[in-house]
């Protein structure tokens, strides 16, 4: 990766293309760290952080800690990414939408114009929600700078937060546009780099300056250091799998031409479904302690970290068994949603192709089915390993180190990174093939 880097800054187009994409995440990360007028951030910050919600914290991560310090890009990407996921799962369900997604960029336009405006909406659906309340239940606003007024307040606070993560979406769309890479991804890698940066980086300096140097702390960083990159190098080797299905092509005669008699592959990755299983399953594992916190005054958080998804309580094993289950069942309904064997079948058999031992049709489909099926039996097994693995891991460092990388930014930074490392790859592939027709 840092020989394709290194050849890519010897490319002035390549080269201007990084700096505007370095550019509009400076913008961004600049955003997440400006306050917002009348919010108590302390309180935002408490119950984030120290809540024991696993879910909120995930996206405090993805934000760089915005959502903790209750910033203006305190949403950041998170509505953007649920109505993705909201207009994936629809265009399956809806044959309008499907039909839609098929018709090449003029459908892909439309489609992204749809997610936009239900970004809109969930974004202002998310702000309401999040300041009535913190406002009611945990005192986070001082309504004095609003004359006292409360519906002012809120119009105000809604009003800001719908355009911090508006504004988000921006700035990843152009990320998009003029840079390298999918922009969503690059936004929400950096605010996972940021945090786990502000743990290991500027937290200890704070902390030798005030305590002074310790022995301990530098073999606790060594061996964190090790112990991540042992796990990173392991995570790069089950992400970049996959099994490889052998197609052959019969030849066909077309007037005076023959075609086909080339073989190929079909791909298939075992963490196909990337780090979406897990986000779903926190996200709904956490939903009781959320809505408790919200709604239950004198509702103590801590007490569902402690006991149930701290990983020590007596009701620990209850925690770890439902969230097992909840990643291997949105692995598997994921993997229906991007992989379907009959389409892939009915593909290879009109364009005169064949998997060698297995007929065309149906017994075709059966067994792409039956491999896809085994795949993603051992891709789920993966990411529940990843759910509890690396924390585990970490503890060996120290308990200052547990919750550095999360398990789905480990998975996030992973997947990020590849992916940039062959956008940039591709363009300069792109260029030098430009460079030999000229």
């Amino acid at each position: 990766m840092f020989e394709t880097l290194k050849n890519a800054f010897k490319v002035k187009e390549i080269r201007k293309k990084i700096f505007i994409m370095l550019a509009l995440l400076l913008v961004y990360r600049i955003g997440c760290y400006i306050p917002v007028p009348g919010l108590r951030s302390s309180v935002f910050s408490e119950y984030v952080e120290d809540g024991g919600n696993n879910f909120l914290a995930l996206m405090s991560a993805v934000t760089g800690g915005a959502l903790a310090n209750g910033t203006l890009f305190a949403l950041g990407i998170g509505p953007y990414i649920n109505a993705s996921i909201i207009m994936q799962l629809l265009a399956v369900g809806i044959p309008a939408l499907e039909r839609l997604s098929k018709q090449g960029e003029e459908g892909k336009k439309k489609i992204a114009t749809y997610t936009r405006i239900l970004t809109l909406v969930l974004a202002i659906v998310q702000a309401i929600g999040v300041i009535i309340n913190f406002a009611s239940t945990r005192n986070a606003i001082n309504f004095t700078y609003f004359w006292d007024q409360e519906w002012l307040t809120y119009i105000y606070m809604a009003v800001v937060y719908t355009g911090g993560a508006m504004i988000t979406m921006w700035l990843g769309e152009r990320i998009t546009e003029y840079g390298v890479g999918n922009g969503i991804s690059m936004i929400i890698f950096i605010g996972i780099i940021s945090t786990a940066g502000n743990q290991l980086i500027i937290a200890p300096i704070q902390n030798t300056v005030e305590s002074g140097f310790s022995a301990s702390t530098l073999v606790s960083t060594i061996v964190f250091i090790v112990i991540a990159i042992v796990i990173f190098a392991l995570i790069v080797l089950v992400d970049l799998a996959e099994r490889r299905i052998p197609v052959q092509y019969a030849k066909q005669v077309k007037g005076r031409k023959m075609y086909g008699g080339q073989a190929t592959v079909i791909p298939i990755k075992i963490s196909g479904s990337g780090v979406m299983p897990l986000i779903f399953a926190f996200a709904i594992i956490s939903l009781p302690d959320l809505f408790m916190g919200l709604f239950w005054d004198g509702y103590s958080s801590s007490w569902y970290a402690q006991n149930i998804s701290g990983g020590t309580g007596p009701w620990a094993w209850v925690y770890i068994l439902v969230l097992c289950l909840l990643i291997f069942a949105f692995s598997f309904f994921y993997a229906q949603i991007q992989f379907n064997p009959e389409d892939i079948s009915k593909s290879i058999q009109q364009n005169g192709g064949f998997i060698p031992g297995i007929r065309p049709g149906k017994p075709t489909a059966d067994y792409l089915k039956k491999i896809s099926n085994r795949i993603t039996l051992f891709g789920a097994i993966f990411l529940s390993l990843v759910a509890f693995v690396p924390s585990f891991a970490f503890s060996f460092a120290g308990a200052g180190y547990v919750n550095v990388f999360s398990t789905t930014g480990i998975l996030i930074i992973v997947s990020v990174a590849l992916e940039f490392d062959k956008q940039l790859q591709s363009q300069l592939m792109m260029k030098n093939y430009k460079g030999f027709l000229k």
